[in-house]
């Protein structure tokens, strides 16, 4: 349950910030400040690791269920109370002291409250600290990670399959989350989008249902041992038209300039820059903004959409053992919205590419 690699980490944290108490806090959608020390899918509406100056470490869940899982356990002691802030209070009034709370920013109003009141003192955000610890991954989140890649690539498999026209996007979704949950997946983000020329980005499943010529894209992230791996691919319900081709030529350009770019000590600018100077070389340059894009890759780990984007106007100087992923996802007047990405762990001279599925242009014959 305990993640024994973070703590010395977070340890040394605590020591050089003068913190008395460190609080790593979940909910339901962030579940990763808490999940970098205790390895526990929780399912209840709050959950906090407290750790002490002295590498203490206690476990608050406020769900019955997630207690029972745990309360076995011998490596940590748990407690549970429904009342969350009450069980906040208890804690932090017998740590006292200066503390800090990472993923501060998603607690209730009430449960920062109870802190302050038990501790005597404000609180202040470890959020920033702890997500650049995460950065750097340990060999077992690797491996997780690794595992997380190899079953992406085995759900866009499924989903290059089973898609046919007639077929409801909603159905199609189905269908791989399915897959996935049932060879391991704890959880699957899902991103699809089909049409053509008109579409303009990526949403949840509709109705809509597929047709002969459509342009399919998906951004397929499923969740194993708490880290997510992610892969954008796009295909083509029938023959690719001479259009779709050009623009999966530029897309594939793009990711290729990536990961011949990415190495440690680079800055994650120049990551999107490169990226982005192959559609500006092609007369695309319009297309690299806000209007047409969100971001041309983000980091990877416990949560699906971390830091740092990978934006020209965001600085950070890449580290060897991150894991991110870059996707030159954007619109073009050639294709519509199309997409093309791949998970990269960040090696001592370069960078390692996660998924081994093809790197093309899919397509279905009906």
């Amino acid at each position: 349950m305990l993640n024994e690699s973070r703590l010395p980490q977070l340890k040394d944290l605590m020591a050089s910030r003068g913190w008395d108490f460190l609080l790593l806090y979940g909910h339901p959608w962030r579940k990763d400040f808490f999940r970098c020390l205790c390895n526990l899918n929780f399912s209840g509406p709050h959950a906090a690791a407290l750790v002490t100056r002295s590498g203490e470490v206690t476990v608050l869940l406020s769900d019955p269920w997630d207690y029972e899982t745990v309360s076995g356990t011998k490596t940590v002691p748990v407690s549970f109370e429904p009342d969350f802030g009450k069980g906040l209070l208890r804690w932090t009034t017998q740590c006292g002291g200066a503390g800090a709370i990472a993923g501060m920013e998603f607690l209730e109003a009430r449960h920062l409250d109870a802190v302050q009141q038990g501790a005597g003192s404000e609180p202040v955000s470890a959020t920033v600290d702890v997500e650049e610890l995460r950065r750097v991954k340990t060999p077992e989140e690797m491996a997780c990670m690794r595992k997380a890649a190899e079953l992406a690539d085995r759900g866009y498999q499924r989903f290059a399959e089973v898609i046919e026209p007639g077929m409801a996007e909603y159905e199609l979704v189905a269908e791989v989350e399915a897959f996935l949950k049932s060879n391991g997946a704890e959880d699957n983000f899902m991103l699809i989008a089909s049409g053509g020329t008109e579409v303009t980005g990526m949403k949840p499943p509709t109705d809509r249902r597929f047709q002969m010529g459509d342009q399919v894209t998906t951004e397929l992230t499923p969740q194993v041992g708490g880290y997510w791996a992610q892969i954008c691919r796009t295909l083509i319900i029938g023959e690719p038209s001479a259009e779709q081709r050009q623009a999966f030529s530029i897309f594939a350009e793009a990711q290729q300039a990536a990961l011949d770019f990415l190495r440690p000590g680079v800055d994650i600018s120049d990551v999107a820059r490169v990226q982005n100077d192959v559609f500006r070389k092609h007369g695309f340059g319009d297309y690299t903004g806000p209007q047409y894009t969100r971001v041309r890759g983000h980091g990877l780990g416990l949560h699906l959409d971390e830091n740092p984007y990978i934006l020209e106007d965001v600085h950070y100087v890449v580290k060897e053992g991150m894991v991110l992923i870059a996707h030159p996802n954007t619109y073009l007047p050639l294709s519509g919205y199309m997409v093309f990405g791949d998970t990269l762990a960040v090696t001592r001279d370069g960078c390692a590419t996660m998924n081994r599925t093809e790197k093309k242009l899919f397509s279905k014959d009906a």
